[in-house]
């Protein structure tokens, strides 16, 4: 089976893009789905969360509190750190069980879709990189439309990322996201047919 990573910066439109391939046939496994499930109450990942930042992380129902441990993450490389120790592995063991299950069923090609797939050392889960591309202006002024974000905010969390510049030049495709959603969808069209549908067994 053929995994392809697929990431770029916050805000550059790699779950748009993930959707559309989605929904040409490709099968894709989200980083971030997958770090939602693994925190969900009854998950180990979650108890050690608690232990390490304490209850204040909660919501009174017992839920993660995604706010509350992002106002202490993103202020604190240490408890970034931290979090990702705890966070990476349980994320690591369920998409190895989703890929598993994927290449069980015969699945030829699985998009694994991850904002962090370089900073996280996690490029040897996928054969290949494509990378969703805007200029740095361009991400900070879709990200603070997305979450309601001051320009600062906006810049301290794109700050924590790998410089899209950097991803764009380790990409093995670079799908660039600058433009319309009509202009990503061409792109996503024209890779599907070049890249993928065009190589299954069989054709040409």
């Amino acid at each position: 089976m053929r995994i392809i990573g697929l990431t770029g910066g916050i805000a550059s439109g790699k779950t748009s893009a993930a959707h559309l391939f989605e929904e040409l046939g490709a099968a894709v496994i989200d980083a971030d789905q997958l770090a939602r499930e693994v925190v969900q109450p009854g998950e180990e990942a979650l108890a050690q969360i608690v232990a390490s930042f304490g209850e204040k992380v909660l919501n009174p129902d017992g839920t993660l509190n995604r706010a509350a441990l992002g106002e202490i993450v993103f202020a604190d490389p240490a408890a970034r750190r931290t979090l990702e120790g705890i966070t990476h592995p349980a994320i690591k063991k369920r998409a190895e069980e989703k890929l598993e299950r994927l290449r069980q069923a015969g699945t030829g090609t699985a998009f694994y879709v991850a904002p962090l797939l370089f900073e996280a050392g996690i490029t040897s889960r996928v054969h290949e990189v494509w990378v969703v591309y805007l200029d740095r202006e361009t991400q900070i002024e879709r990200l603070m439309a997305r979450d309601g974000l001051t320009r600062e905010a906006a810049l301290s969390r794109i700050a924590s990322q790998m410089p899209m510049e950097e991803k764009r030049k380790l990409g093995k495709i670079v799908i660039d996201n600058r433009g319309s959603r009509e202009a990503l969808e061409a792109q996503v069209r024209r890779l599907w047919r070049e890249e993928i549908a065009d190589r299954k067994p069989g054709r040409g």
